[in-house]
Formats: C-alpha cells, structure tokens, sequence
C-alpha cells in the first residue's frame, strides 16, 4: 500500500511538472493573444516552447545611453552576438504603449529613434501602469526603455530565464540620507532571472548593494574570467572595486548548473552573476575614484540629490576618461551578452539533458 501511495506521488509530480511547463506556455499565449498591454513575439514564443536558448535584452542602454542611430547600431550588434553564439535575442521595450518581449527590426528603429522625446520614458517596474495605460487618451501614445527592473518582469512572463545587460543599479553612497536604493535589488529578490551583468557603477556604495542583495535572497557569483582563487565584485568600468565577491564561477557551464538548480526548486528569486569587463578595456580604479569625487563634489555644490546625481556623474567621467569610458561600456555590455548566451546555451543542454533521463 505504501509502496503504491509512493508511486501515485511520483507520478503525480512528474505530471504536475510536465502540466506547469505547458500551462506557462499557455499562460504566455493568452497574455500575448489577449492583453492589449503586452506583445511577445512570434520567434519568441516558438523558440521559448522548443526550449531553445533565449536571451532578454533591455533597452534603456539604447534610449537612455547612447545617442541615435549608435543606438541603433549597438542594438543590432548585440542582437547578432546572440545569434552568433546560438541564442534568440528578446529585446524588451515599449512601443505605442505596449510592452514587447521582441522587437523586429522597423520597431527597434522606431524606438531608438525617439530618443530626446517627450513621449519617451524610462520604465522600471512602478512606471508600467502610467505608460501603458495612457495609451490612446488624448492620442497619446507612449515609448519606453526598459530598466533591468522592467526588463526582468517582462522577460520572466515571456519565459525567459537569462537576461544580459551593461551594469545593475545599486545602494547609493549616502543611502543613510537619502534612502536612495536602484529598483533593481529589490526586482532580484522577487522575480526568477538570471541577469549577466559588469557588476555596478563604482561610485555606488558596493558592500552595501551586496548585503542588501543577500537580505533579498539573490544569488550573487562573479566569474573568475581566467584568475585563480577570490576575485573581486567588478565595478562596471573597473575589473576590481576593493569587494570581494560572495562566490566565484568557473564558466557558464558552473553557473548553468546553479541556475538549473535555483529554476529547479521553483524559487522566486533572481540570480546575479557579475562579469568583469575585457582587461584590454578595464579603466584602472583609482582613476575612477579621483573622477567620482570630483563629480559628487559639482553634485553637492549644485545642490543636487538622489537621482539627479547620476547623470552628473557619468557625465563628469566621460569628460574626465574621454572616449575611453564610451569604448569600455560597449566593450562590456558586448562581453555580457556573449557571456548569456554561452550560459543560456549550457543551461539548455542541462535541462535537455534532464528530460533525457526521465
């Protein structure tokens, strides 16, 4: 009887698992055929239900970042990475009102070149119901760039698993005052994707944006890229920050392993798995520090706080390292989506792997 009442439970979750991977395909379809909010796209969908390896890519990095048509050409680079090394690139952006996991050529170009427009917003999780909603008052009609925050969510109801990116927001220096903490943390704590990043801005406080990511429950490896033992938690432009990073990942293969795993016991949490930026491109830390002091100082001394702060100092270090800075974040962010796709790639294998074997 035991032995029976085993086997019935065995096989009522083997069949609960194969049921929950069709209902989420399901799920997805009704989404995309029914909401007028959201659009995931025809190769999406298909490559998402052949389990084949997808890539999300946001797109703040191309309306908020770079001006056009460099936008657009780094939007096409990144995409053909994906495509080079195996993977379906899902850019994610909203276009018309309407948030897409996928984006054909004449929509990208449509939304990179509204840079600089009212109509254009930068999207985080809180910021969906206002552009989406405002979607045919007054004829109006809004584009967004998703953050890694927006990103995540709409990456994670397509399917979507592994999402690479330039650098993740953090814990502001002088959190104490302004209680200023990026929406990015909290969004790993709450939404199941693997985001490939270079770590974040070194003029953010890092440690904190560790512990704070450890309360969240977010896996947290950076990869040892060829060196031996600990490694530092890279600061986007720099290879090192000073910071330890909380474990140390071979290559993809390892943390496909640990994705599959996390995946596997249906927790709700992200991971992050930081990688530093190519050494050829890596500006020296030192040189990072004289030019974030100095820009927190201009910051100050105009009274600016919060997030008004950012653009003030990126824009004080790319007056202070010149075209070297521009040079390292597309080298970066290149690096990362390559990096994504090898993992997402490897992370198929494993799960083919597992079907195999049932």
């Amino acid at each position: 009887m035991v032995r029976l009442a085993c086997a019935a439970m065995q096989w009522r979750a083997t069949r609960l698992g194969s049921l929950g991977k069709s209902q989420t395909l399901v799920q997805n379809r009704s989404l995309t055929t029914n909401s007028p909010f959201l659009n995931i796209s025809e190769e999406v969908q298909q490559a998402v239900a052949e389990r084949r390896p997808v890539v999300a890519l946001e797109s703040t990095i191309y309306t908020h970042g770079f001006p056009y048509p460099a936008n657009l050409a780094l939007a096409s680079r990144l995409e053909s990475l994906v495509r080079v090394n195996g993977g379906v690139p899902a850019t994610i952006g909203i276009l018309d009102g309407i948030a897409r996991v996928g984006m054909g050529a004449d929509e990208l170009m449509r939304l990179v070149s509204t840079v600089g427009s009212p109509n254009l917003r930068k999207v985080s999780r809180r910021d969906f119901g206002f552009v989406l909603g405002q979607r045919g008052i007054d004829g109006k009609a809004l584009h967004g760039g998703t953050t890694i925050s927006a990103t995540m969510i709409l990456a994670n109801l397509a399917g979507i698993r592994i999402f690479a990116t330039g650098g993740l927001g953090g814990v502001h220096r002088g959190v104490e005052e302004t209680m200023d903490v990026s929406a990015d943390l909290t969004e790993l704590g709450r939404t199941p994707v693997a985001v490939v990043s270079s770590g974040c801005k070194s003029f953010l406080d890092i440690p904190r944006t560790l512990e704070y990511l450890e309360t969240q429950g977010v896996a947290v490896a950076t990869f040892a890229d060829g060196r031996e033992g600990s490694v530092d938690f890279p600061a986007f432009y720099t290879r090192d920050s000073g910071v330890k990073s909380p474990m140390v990942l071979r290559d993809e293969e390892e943390a496909a392993t640990i994705v599959h795993a996390h995946m596997a016991l249906g927790l709700q949490s992200g991971l992050h798995f930081a990688n530093p930026i190519p050494e050829e491109h890596s500006i020296p830390f030192a040189q990072m520090e004289t030019a974030i002091a100095q820009a927190l100082n201009e910051a100050k001394a105009a009274g600016e706080k919060g997030a008004a702060i950012t653009p003030i100092i990126l824009a004080k270090i790319k007056e202070i390292t010149g075209d070297q800075s521009v040079a390292a974040n597309k080298s970066l962010v290149e690096a990362n989506v390559i990096r994504g796709t090898k993992l997402a790639a490897a992370l198929q294998k494993l799960e083919i792997e597992g079907v195999e074997k049932t």
